[in-house]
């Protein structure tokens, strides 16, 4: 992933139109890096979790284009490249798997981010009526270890529809129910990412086999 790391590098310097322009074949590259990786992975998930079709990477890579629409800031590339795995790639209403190569700050991890508001509902009722079970996954040795919170913002209160006095609501605050790892540099480089990340992904599926039923037994 050199070839990758350093364009991402390069366009944290130079992130404008004229630099990606005179710079496209490396970019092309880097992607093409990326979907080389997402294959693989998805590949490697398959063998673990049955719920993942054949899917393409490029349905799984999320575009290095920002949308500045409707932001103050106008840069107009992402200074990353991330990948969703799930059952619709990264248009996703499933917890999957998610994969984030960025100079200083790459991570793995899965889960669900941000669902509409429908999907969190599902989850919040089925984390409800099973939080014992959802408790003892994301509390067990090896998964917390790896991925020791839920990330992303929660609720100050209970949510609309919820008993304030559950024992578990706290729980049922959050507006993700994600999960993420930090990764190195050297290990995005290293020979063994393909095992490193498989090996954390991994433990990632049980957790979103849980919360997919969550979903769909309640939506």
């Amino acid at each position: 992933m050199q070839t990758t790391l350093q364009f991402l590098k390069d366009l944290q310097k130079n992130n404008n139109r004229d630099w990606f322009d005179k710079n496209r074949a490396r970019y092309e590259e880097s992607k093409a890096q990326m979907l080389f990786l997402t294959e693989v992975l998805i590949n490697e998930i398959r063998g673990f979790d049955s719920t993942i079709p054949a899917i393409s990477p490029k349905d799984c890579m999320f575009r290095i284009f920002r949308d500045v629409r409707f932001s103050k800031d106008k840069r107009p590339y992402k200074t990353n490249m991330g990948t969703a795995i799930s059952k619709g790639g990264r248009k996703f209403n499933f917890a999957g798997y998610y994969i984030h190569i960025e100079p200083g700050n790459s991570f793995v991890g899965g889960g669900i981010w941000n669902p509409p508001a429908p999907v969190l509902k599902a989850i919040r009722m089925g984390i409800y009526e099973n939080a014992q079970d959802f408790k003892e996954l994301i509390n067990d040795k090896d998964f917390a270890s790896v991925y020791p919170e839920i990330i992303g913002d929660s609720l100050k209160t209970a949510p609309k529809g919820f008993d304030k006095e559950f024992e578990d609501i706290a729980l049922l605050r959050h507006k993700s129910y994600a999960f993420t790892q930090t990764l190195s540099d050297d290990t995005i480089l290293s020979e063994g990412l393909v095992d490193e990340l498989t090996d954390k992904l991994l433990l990632l599926q049980p957790v979103n086999q849980l919360i997919n039923s969550f979903i769909e037994d309640n939506l």
